[in-house]
Formats: structure tokens, C-alpha cells, sequence
């Protein structure tokens, strides 16, 4: 495989202003979390990406856009109260997202739409912050000892106070699934700038002002309270103290960060100062606090994220003390804002700032466990090639540029020697930014989309013009096509399909026809495609609703003929669709047997004598655990000859779907039957390499290297490429356990030379075990040596004057054996369906276990994949680059060379003649290392 390492691409992440989850932290919730949980981060190009912690493993699972001259500086969510179902039943609320940023308004979010719902704005100045009102929980009990419910007429919502820069406080009603205007408040004596707001209680508002001043608001009449003052600021700078942050402890105290760099406590009774530490060297940004109160984090201008305990006071003295643990910079920027979520085994605190990496650190377990850098460009990846033109498009905000890559010198290489040109670009009008664009395989339509539009573009080349400039012309689309907007487009392989997701997540396919001229034309038909139904997942009415949130289509995929389509959603749905024709009807024959030619509207989904029907509608692909990452189908090896080895034909071969889900399962299925492929039956998930298994990004896309050697599947994430040969099967458990029964001599020397050290490791060694087992969200356990924490993490028990009877008890906090129920049924039911897949893949694989078993030589263990192959530079060049028996008997090889991937984009395949010696896949690996990143310049640089 020839790779490309382009870093001309210009794509620059944009900075994190606003960080929120989707439930508040509690630490009597048991669990790893619940199945609605989000993070919701906002961009200061208006962006707001939704995250899914997976109990640990983050998933970007979609982009809501912003536009022109947008930015989020602020993010809330609410839930609405439960409703009455039939039955005496209660109907989980919606989960609903708010914003703010640099105007007047606060804006509502459609998440199955991936819109703006709503604003509400009125006569007040700009919103500078804003919060949401705790969720209403019983606390006064009756007489049968059980909690009341709410008094008649209470509001049980949640209301949102935001701070405006004229010092007013706006209330804002959430009640009726709406947002209006509720009540106003403001000092009567000065307006100064409202730069924090959180709530103490459900009737109380704590303020931070530009004033030095912190002020407390009744949201029910609108009376102010109290007025705490923090005195003057620092000498020879501002004389008012700037209150960046407010937070609350779970016993109403109060905690502030400002402009000196200060963390002061206030009372909750009579607000009078408890203690102030100096954390920063600089302004105090942001303060985040746990759920049982004990711990308190602050970050600042210093690029430094700070650690607060509590400590209890000397003999005598009842009052407990706050201490600094710790402080780490984790940001190369300022740290500007956090996010908090907790549960009896889930402790995570989420940072962000001006550097656009969100940061996730252990809370609890904080300095045991490593903290965790979540990917800055997007997971979806922005990119697209024409390798028949060799044309790479990429887009960003509102704008879309295509290169050329050249394979060799040329004569129009540039007078700094790069082998790429900028040989087209496409601004869009408007304010909106691009969700989605495509280039054709072709590389003669352009396909660029908008929440609100879509345009199709011709590409041609420049007659005359030597440098192979390019003449993008707007082609005129259909009404019915480019008014709805989508969230993504797709265009088959032949060019003669463009498949549309609408906001909604409607399908829709368009058919483009090639007229007299060069200039292609879209059909003002277009094909409305029906997804298979299927039941919806229970929700309790504690956890709240997305709504259609979990439908929404992820991603699209047009099989190597163009004859079939396959769309995941977030829900872990797949379906299919096929083409038929008169001339098909092999391809077609299980898919006209499925009822579904007796829809009422048949004569309008015909275009030209083809017509998409639903694959397998009556026995659909099944539900997969988690969400749909990608979808690939494998395409026909041309090498080969027209019976493959398993003896199906190369039509039927055209059909094998490739789909990866969020939580790293690899599934293949037949796209038309709705079944799992041969290789799928012989490989479940528990044999996937452990090594596979445990890499922490999310995988982004694929590529196919397909050859008369092997059929090679490449997966890439941000920081990773790894390589699984699908014409060998993943090894078993006894393959596993057999190679490391059989030593090497390099083995054998380590073993001696560690022997001396085995009784001392023997002490730790199942706690090590049981540490990195599981985490609270963030990264792996810290090892024992490595770790800060200098004590043991065991004791000797020694009952009376026998210490050989001495017992080693663990003081690490054992995992809580009280789970949810949704967490604990998951991983049951995951554990059944590990055990049983691999039990049926034994039976399938039959008697080729003896014959992929023989590893009786290292060289042979390492030529089959099973003690990994190893990453450095000369062996990713002899696996790139040779095409021999022993690196084609690879089972799988990765690397971690290459870091922040924006995407990888196939290029021309070389010919027949060359395939033949070397390997027939040529790749560009887009890279977009943040060192080459133009970021702000720092607040305070000299801080050491």
C-alpha cells in the first residue's frame, strides 16, 4: 500500500467554549451511567457536537451546525416532568438542550431534526451565562413514612435563569414544552455585566457580577437577598474583581472563582467568608464541584486545572478545612470550562478550552487513574476522493476545496517541490454551515448540503488551462430536492445516484441523468425510501427521553455495483435497500418475495424501469448493541476468478456488508438476506484481538485492499491504522493460550532476569489485575509504580501471634455489586452472547482449528498475527511495500504513527501489471496535527 502524508489541508478546530451533560451528577445512582446520558460540547463556530460516554468509551455521535458569526458560549439541558401513560403508567420526560451565545436570545435545539426549535429573546442586553433550576425531588414525607407528591399546581419543570450583560436576570418558563418570558430581575443600583449564575436551591439564584459582588435572587417574587462583596482587586490592576464562576455545594455553601486567581467558600446561612485559596496565577475561569461536596476543581487562565479536598481540623477543632491536592496542565490554553457527571461507579470531569481538546479526568479516583484526550477534529470524517481524477474535496463551515494529487514529478509541481495544487473552491452563501458535502468517484459531481438546502455542482476541467484548474457550475436541482436541507449526501459509484438523509432522517434518492452536453441533470422524481419497523427500547421515567433522537441516520453506503444501499442509525438499526430491474432479477429474487410490491405509491418510486425495494423487510438485519460507526460493503475481488472460494457467486459477493459499531464490533452481514456472512459466523467479537479490543478513539471509516493475494480490511481513527486479513480467521482462545505456553529464547531471558522479582509482584499482582479491569470513565488505572500516591495498596491482617496466617486485604474500593438494572442486564446479556458466538464459531470453524494452530516457531506465531506485529518504521514499510507469503499470512498488524487523522481518502489503484508485484492500494492520510494549528495567543506564557 502506497500512503500519502498530506497536511495541506487547512482545517482548523475551533476552540470549547461550553460544556454540559444530560443528567446532573449523583452519587446514590448506581450504574456507569444511564442509557439517555450525553455531553454536549459548544464550539465557537456554532457547532455543538453530541457525545456518548459508552461507559467509558466516548462516541461523537452527531454535529448540530451553527453559521456565520456564531458561537456557543453557553449550554444547559433540562427534563421535562413525567406524563401520565395508560395505566396508571408514567411517560418519561424529554430531554431538551439549550444555548446562548453573544446575543439576546436563547435558543432551543431540535435533536431529531438537528435544528434550531426555537429563540426566545426580549428588551435586555446580550446573555453572557446561563443555568437550568435543579430537577424537583420529593423530600417531606407522610404519615406511611413514603414521599409526597407535589403540592397541586407546583411546577415540577425546570426553569433557566440567564445573565445579561445589563446585570438584569432573566426567568425563563420551560412549562408546556415551550419557552417564554417569566419574570425580570435586576439591582436597583448598578448594572454591571452578570458573568456567572447557578442556582443554590430550587428558589434561590447565586450571581457573579463584574462588579467584585455576588448577589442572591428569590426566583419566586424577584426579591434580592443579599449582596456579598469580595473587596477590591489585586494592586496596580482592576479595582473590581471579575466573579467568572458561582457553583454551589450539595449543603448550599457557595464557591467562587474570579479575576485574582482566587477559590473563595462562602456560608450558605449567613454568607460570610468560610476560606479563599490562591489556585492561579491568573483569572480563576471556571469551578466545577462533585456530587457528595467533598471535592472542588478549578481551572484558569494559567492553563492549570486544580484539585480541592476537604480536610478535617486539628484535635478539637470541628471545622474541616480546604486544601489543594493537586494541580496539572493538561491544556496548552486556558481551561475554561467543565462538565461533572457522577455515579456510584462513574466520576468524570470534563474540561475544555481556547486549544478545542475536550480533556476527560477521573474525579474521584483523581491521581489513580490517567486522564483522557478526546479527539478535536471530527469523528465524521469531512473528506472525499475521485480516484479515477486523483481529487481530494474537503469542507468546513461554508467552504469546500479540492486538490489534485500528483504521483510523481511533474511539470506542474509548485516552486516548493509539494505534489498537490488547490485546483477548485466552492463558497456556499448563506449563514449556515455545511453539514455534509460529496465528490463523485468520477470526480464530476459536487454534492454540498445545508440544514436548510442542498446544491449539486458540475466538475469540469478548464479547456486550455495546464495546471488542471477546475470550473465548478451549479446545476439547477429540483425544488423537491435542495429545499429540505439533509444531514448528509452520498452519490453511488456509477454517478447515477445521490442519496439524501433529511434532517429528519428521511431517506430520499435522486437520479442523475447525463443530458447531450457534458452538464449532468437531477430528475425532479424523487425515490422515497421506507426503513424496516421496529420496536422502540423502554426508557424509565427517571432517565428521560430523546425522543427520535436514537433514529437518526448516522451514516450511508452504496455497494461497489451501485445496486444496493445500506444506512445505520444510533439505535444500531441496519437497513438495506435493492435495486431491481428486468435485467436483475438474480440479484433481486429474495427481495420480491418480502410483500413489499404492493405499496399503494409503486408507479411513483419507478424512475426509468429501476426501482429500490426494502431488503429482507419481514426478517430485517437485527438490532446491533450499540450505535452504527460505519458501513462498508466489501467489494468483488477483480483478481480472482468469478467463483470464489466458498463458491458464491461474485453477484452474491457484492452484497457482503461490513459494519462496525460504536462499542468496536465488527459484523458482517448479506445485505439482501439479512443474514451473518460465513466470515462473521467463524470470527464473533471475542475473538477480535484484545489489543483491538482495547484501543480507546473510536474508529472513523475503512478501506479495502483487495488483491489475488488477500482481502485486507484497513479501519483508522484519529490516532490509529489497523489492518485485519479477512481471508484468515481471527485465533481462539487455545491458539492464544498455546503460543504463550511455547517460549522463545528472548522469553526464556526475560523470565530469568525477572524471576528475582517475583515474589514482590506476586504481592500486587491480582489487585493490578482487578485495577485495570475497570475505570470511572476517564483513562486506565495508573500503575502501582508509576502512580503519585505513595502508600500501598494493600494491608497484612495478622489476628494474634502467628503471622504466617497474616491475610492481604485490598483498600481500594471494591465495584459496587448494586447496579442498575439496565447496566446489569447489558452486561449479563453481553456476556451470554460472548459466550455463546464463541461456542457456535468453534463448531463452524470445524476441523481448520488444527491447521491455523500451527505456531510451534516464533516466526510462524508472528507471521500469524498472535503475539502481535509491531509498529516500527521498517515494518511498516515491509508491510506496505512487499507483497510476500509471510506478510500476506498476517492476521492483522496496527500502528500508532500516525497522529490527529482528518480522514483517509483512496487514490488511483496502480494497473493490473503492477498489482501483480506490489500492492494495488494507493491512500492519502490526511493529518492535522494540532502543532500546526493556528491557535490564540496565551494569557499568561511566562508561569513557570
Amino acid at each position: 500500500m502506497d500512503i500519502h502524508r498530506c497536511r495541506f489541508i487547512p482545517y482548523n478546530p475551533q476552540a470549547i467554549n461550553a460544556l454540559a451533560f444530560s443528567h446532573p451528577p449523583s452519587a446514590a445512582l448506581a450504574g456507569r451511567g444511564i442509557p439517555t446520558l450525553r455531553l454536549a460540547i459548544g464550539r465557537a463556530n456554532g457547532d455543538i457536537e453530541i457525545w456518548n460516554p459508552l461507559r467509558g468509551s466516548w462516541f461523537q455521535e452527531t454535529v448540530l451546525r451553527g453559521g456565520k458569526d456564531r458561537s456557543i458560549e453557553g449550554l444547559v439541558w433540562t427534563l421535562d416532568p413525567p406524563e401520565n401513560g395508560p395505566e396508571g403508567t408514567k411517560l418519561p420526560g424529554r430531554l431538551r438542550l439549550f444555548s446562548i451565545g453573544y446575543s439576546t436570545a436563547v435558543t432551543e435545539w431540535d435533536l431529531e431534526q438537528g435544528r434550531p426549535l426555537r429563540h426566545s429573546s426580549g428588551n435586555y442586553g446580550e446573555i453572557w451565562c446561563l443555568a437550568a433550576q435543579p430537577r424537583w425531588e420529593a423530600t417531606q414525607k407522610g404519615k406511611d413514612g413514603k414521599f409526597l407528591p407535589p403540592a397541586e399546581g407546583e411546577f415540577t419543570g425546570q426553569h433557566l435563569a440567564a445573565g445579561c450583560a445589563d446585570g438584569s436576570i432573566v426567568i425563563l418558563s420551560t412549562a408546556d414544552n415551550d419557552l417564554k418570558f417569566l419574570r425580570l430581575m435586576r439591582p436597583s443600583t448598578k448594572r454591571a455585566r452578570v458573568l456567572s449564575v447557578t442556582f443554590q436551591n430550587r428558589n434561590t439564584i447565586v450571581a457573579g457580577y463584574a462588579d467584585s459582588s455576588i448577589r442572591l435572587f428569590d426566583i419566586r417574587t424577584g426579591q434580592l437577598l443579599r449582596t456579598i462583596s469580595l473587596g477590591k482587586g489585586l494592586s496596580g490592576g482592576s479595582k473590581e474583581l471579575l466573579v467568572w464562576s458561582v457553583k454551589c455545594l450539595p449543603d448550599g455553601t457557595i464557591v467562587s472563582g474570579d479575576s485574582s486567581g482566587e477559590i473563595r467558600f462562602w456560608d450558605a446561612k449567613n454568607h460570610a467568608l468560610i476560606q479563599r485559596i490562591q489556585g492561579h496565577l491568573a483569572d480563576t475561569l471556571d469551578v466545577a464541584v462533585s456530587a457528595n461536596g467533598d471535592t472542588v476543581v478549578s481551572g484558569g487562565a494559567d492553563q492549570r486545572t486544580v484539585v480541592y479536598r476537604k480536610q478535617d481540623g486539628e484535635r478539637g477543632d470541628k471545622k474541616t478545612r480546604w486544601a489543594e491536592v493537586m494541580h496539572r496542565r493538561y491544556h496548552t490554553h486556558d481551561v475554561k470550562t467543565f462538565a461533572v457527571y457522577e455515579t456510584k461507579d462513574l466520576s468524570i470531569i470534563v474540561s475544555g478550552g481556547p486549544d478545542a481538546t475536550p480533556v476527560v479526568l477521573p474525579m474521584r479516583e483523581f491521581g489513580k487513574e490517567h486522564h483522557r484526550k478526546l479527539p478535536s477534529l471530527p469523528q465524521i470524517p469531512q473528506l472525499a476522493s475521485a480516484p479515477s481524477s486523483r481529487l481530494v474535496m474537503s469542507f468546513w463551515d461554508r467552504e469546500v476545496s479540492i486538490y489534485r494529487l500528483s504521483r510523481g514529478p511533474t511539470v506542474h509541481e509548485t516552486s516548493d517541490g509539494q505534489r498537490h495544487r488547490l485546483v477548485g473552491k466552492v463558497l456556499i452563501q448563506g449563514e449556515e454551515n455545511i453539514t455534509s458535502a460529496m465528490l463523485s468517484s468520477d470526480g464530476k459531481i459536487l454534492v454540498v448540503a445545508t440544514i436548510s438546502n442542498v446544491k449539486v455542482f458540475s466538475v469540469r476541467r478548464r479547456k486550455g488551462d495546464e495546471k488542471g484548474t477546475l470550473r465548478v457550475q451549479k446545476i439547477g436541482a429540483p425544488e423537491a430536492l435542495s429545499d429540505e436541507g439533509a444531514r448528509s449526501v452520498t452519490i453511488s459509484p456509477d454517478s447515477r445516484w445521490i442519496c439524501v438523509v433529511r434532517p429528519n432522517s428521511a431517506l430520499y434518492l435522486a437520479r442523475i441523468t447525463s443530458a447531450s452536453q457534458e452538464k449532468p441533470q437531477v430528475s425532479s422524481q424523487l425515490v422515497k425510501l421506507s426503513r424496516a419497523t421496529r420496536h422502540a427500547r423502554f426508557e424509565k421515567p427517571s432517565h428521560g427521553t430523546l425522543g427520535e433522537y436514537e433514529k437518526t441516520v448516522r451514516c450511508a453506503a452504496f455497494s461497489d455495483n451501485s445496486k444496493i444501499l445500506a444506512v445505520g442509525d444510533l439505535s444500531g438499526c441496519v437497513d438495506t435497500w435493492v435495486l431491481t430491474n428486468s435485467e436483475d432479477s438474480a440479484l433481486t429474487k429474495s427481495v420480491a418475495d418480502s410483500g413489499d410490491e404492493s405499496s399503494d405509491d409503486e408507479d411513483e418510486q419507478v424512475v426509468e424501469g429501476e426501482r429500490w425495494l426494502l431488503a429482507a423487510a419481514e426478517s430485517p438485519i437485527p438490532r446491533l448493541k450499540s450505535g452504527i460507526a460505519f458501513l462498508s460493503f466489501r467489494p468483488e475481488n477483480k483478481s480472482r476468478t468469478k467463483l470464489l472460494t466458498n463458491g458464491v457467486d461474485s453477484k452474491a459477493a457484492e452484497s457482503r456488508l461490513m459494519v462496525l459499531t460504536s462499542e468496536h464490533q465488527l459484523v458482517e452481514f448479506d445485505a439482501v438476506d439479512g443474514k451473518l456472512s460465513d466470515w462473521s459466523r467463524r470470527n464473533p467479537r471475542a475473538f477480535l484481538p484484545a489489543a483491538f479490543r482495547g484501543v480507546k478513539d473510536r474508529a472513523m471509516g475503512c478501506l479495502w485492499d483487495l488483491t489475488e493475494a488477500r482481502e485486507r480490511l484497513w479501519l483508522y481513527g484519529n490516532s490509529w491504522l489497523w489492518m485485519f486479513d479477512l481471508n484468515q480467521d481471527f485465533p481462539t482462545d487455545e491458539e492464544l493460550s498455546a503460543s504463550a505456553d511455547i517460549p522463545d529464547d528472548t522469553a526464556v531471558q526475560v523470565s530469568k532476569k525477572k524471576s528475582t522479582q517475583k515474589r514482590k509482584r506476586e504481592l500486587f499482582e491480582d489487585d493490578e489485575n482487578e485495577r485495570k479491569k475497570t475505570n470511572s470513565g476517564a483513562g486506565d488505572r495508573i500503575p502501582l509504580a508509576q502512580s503519585d500516591i505513595f502508600f500501598g495498596s494493600k494491608i497484612r491482617k495478622i489476628v494474634g501471634s502467628d503471622e504466617s496466617q497474616g491475610e492481604f486485604i485490598s483498600l481500594n474500593k471494591q465495584r459496587s455489586k448494586a447496579q442498575d438494572d439496565e447496566d446489569e442486564m447489558y452486561e449479563n446479556d453481553e456476556d451470554y452472547t460472548l459466550n455463546h458466538d464463541t461456542t457456535l464459531a468453534r463448531l463452524r470453524r470445524g476441523g481448520n482449528m488444527g491447521a491455523a494452530a500451527d505456531i510451534s516457531t516464533p516466526k510462524k506465531r508472528q507471521s500469524l498475527g498472535i503475539n502481535g506485529i509491531d509498529d516500527t518504521p521498517s515494518s511498516q514499510k515491509q508491510l506496505a511495500q512487499t507483497g510476500d507469503d509471510t506478510q500476506s499470512a498476517r492476521r492483522w498488524w496496527h500502528t500508532y504513527k500516525y497522529r490527529d487523522i482528518l480522514g483517509i481518502v483512496p487514490l488511483s489503484p496502480l494497473s493490473d501489471d503492477e498489482s501483480e508485484g506490489g500492492s494495488s492500494l494507493e491512500v492519502a492520510v490526511v493529518e492535522r496535527p494540532m502543532w500546526d494549528v493556528e491557535l490564540p495567543g496565551r494569557y499568561v506564557k511566562d508561569y513557570e
